[in-house]
């Protein structure tokens, strides 16, 4: 059975609307006639309209027709600091005065040279060489690359293989794409993909009844243990989201499984890159989700709220040894050539410079550990409703999961779209919702208030409550 509020068509087709603003219908319908959107089937658009967002304004987005909605995604866990923040507003107007680009091979530029002296200070320690791309993906390729190439410079060419979580999600670049797990992404590609060691997620959400998320996540790692045991000589890394699988259902697990990780990894010589573009910069409560394991990885890929979500821009931070291993006589062939021409960006990096700055002058996880304290509490009140089997939490990201039984947490059918539902009353309410599957997640910008966030849990639950009232 669907969902009570299946809901009248908000529009008829790609160019006929019911109730849908003019001011809106016209931006709306220049775009079908000729964008593709990312991550969506646009057969849906036929009745789903096309939202144009005029303006934007802290945790605001403002529609042509004025109506506003609550960004309780960050547009796509991008921004930190709110919509047209001021100071990094200024920041980047300031460069764009002096310098909008210049090629990163053989030149340079202030902002990169300072945005890599700041990521230097506040990084894990030993994370000392800055390595920009463009995107996330690109960093994962980047760090992908770097590992297998890193072993082949000191000659240990056997090391080739990449280690993946089960339900892990590292991008959709073909290299990005292969060391990920989620199928919904990967599936149809994989005749295109290297081949890789998938190992079990410490995913807590599967924990047994009465079981800690620490004792779990320590469960879970003896077949990473045993992987790396058998396999040492042909691994080049093990590659993980720290905390939380974001695009995998917002699913979360114990630091102490990093700790472990770390240590396995130093044992049986393996790389361990950290995928932290969504949830570095504050996200899990600390600056990286690898602090709350007291760990260095080898590769810490960071995008996203690096720029404040301002402007495309990511980095693979690494360490001496690596640097030093293509460090050589250009004869012996050793260096690293992977390049994209936006390398290095001036205005990007201007961006990410004025976000660091924000973190040094303000209290900003002081104050997010507030927000987050109130917003887990809210959340948690879902937890009484039917088909909620689970109100989970990591910082400034909680995650709601439906389930048709929550008792036995036994998932609704992916076909039935529940989280559509919740997205479309969210868009009625005024609130921005985009559930990953039947999992409501939280990931608001850091400037939200206790008001808003009453706002955003209200809606949720409204959503919720007719996504499954059957």
């Amino acid at each position: 059975m669907m969902p009570c509020d299946n809901g009248a068509p908000l529009q008829e087709n790609a160019h006929a609307v019911n109730g849908i603003a003019p001011e809106n219908l016209a931006l709306a319908q220049r775009d079908l006639a000729h964008v593709w959107h990312p991550c969506t089937q646009m057969k849906d658009h036929e009745s789903l309209p096309l939202v144009p967002i005029r303006r934007g304004y802290g945790v605001w987005l403002e529609d042509f027709a004025g109506r506003r909605y609550l960004d309780a995604i960050s547009s796509w866990w991008v921004n930190l600091f709110g919509h047209a923040n001021p100071r990094i507003n200024a920041a980047v107007q300031a460069q764009l005065e002096r310098l909008e680009h210049v090629i990163f091979a053989g030149f340079t530029h202030e902002p990169a040279i300072e945005l890599a002296e700041s990521l230097v200070r506040v990084a894990p320690p030993g994370l000392t060489r800055c390595f920009f791309a463009d995107n996330g993906s690109a960093a994962v390729e980047v760090a992908v690359k770097m590992s297998f190439h890193y072993w082949r410079n000191v000659g240990r060419t056997a090391k080739r293989r990449f280690v993946t979580l089960s339900n892990s999600y590292h991008g959709e670049t073909l290299g990005a794409l292969a060391v990920g797990n989620v199928e919904l992404y990967k599936a149809i590609y994989r005749p295109l993909l290297m081949d890789v060691i998938t190992v079990p997620s410490p995913d807590c959400y599967e924990r047994e009844p009465g079981e800690s998320w620490a004792e779990h996540s320590r469960r879970k790692f003896e077949q990473m243990e045993q992987t790396l045991a058998r396999h040492a000589d042909e691994i080049a890394a093990v590659i993980v989201e720290p905390l939380v699988q974001c695009a995998g259902n917002m699913r979360m697990y114990d630091p102490v499984y990093l700790k472990l990780l770390r240590e396995a990894c130093d044992r049986y010589e393996v790389h361990l890159i950290a995928d932290e573009i969504a949830v570095g910069f504050g996200r899990t409560g600390t600056l990286f989700a690898c602090e709350q394991a007291a760990i260095r990885p080898d590769f810490l890929c960071l995008s996203k709220g690096l720029t404040g979500g301002y402007l495309p821009l990511s980095v693979v931070m690494t360490t001496e040894p690596v640097y030093a291993a293509f460090y050589d006589e250009y004869t012996k062939l050793n260096a690293f050539l992977h390049s994209h021409s936006y390398t290095g960006n001036p205005l990007a990096c201007a961006a990410a410079c004025a976000t660091l700055q924000i973190f040094r002058d303000e209290d900003v996880l002081g104050r997010n550990a507030r927000l987050a304290r109130y917003m887990g509490e809210r959340a948690r009140e879902l937890e009484a409703l039917p088909h909620v089997a689970e109100v989970r939490q990591r910082g400034m990201i909680v995650a709601i999961e439906m389930a048709r039984d929550a008792r036995r947490r036994e998932p609704y059918p992916w076909q039935e779209r529940r989280g559509l539902h919740v997205y479309r009353c969210g868009l009625e309410r005024g609130v921005l919702l985009r559930p990953i599957g039947n999992v409501v997640y939280f990931m608001p910008p850091y400037v939200i208030s206790e008001e808003e966030i009453d706002l955003m849990v209200g809606v949720a639950r409204e959503g919720i409550e007719r996504a499954t009232c059957d």
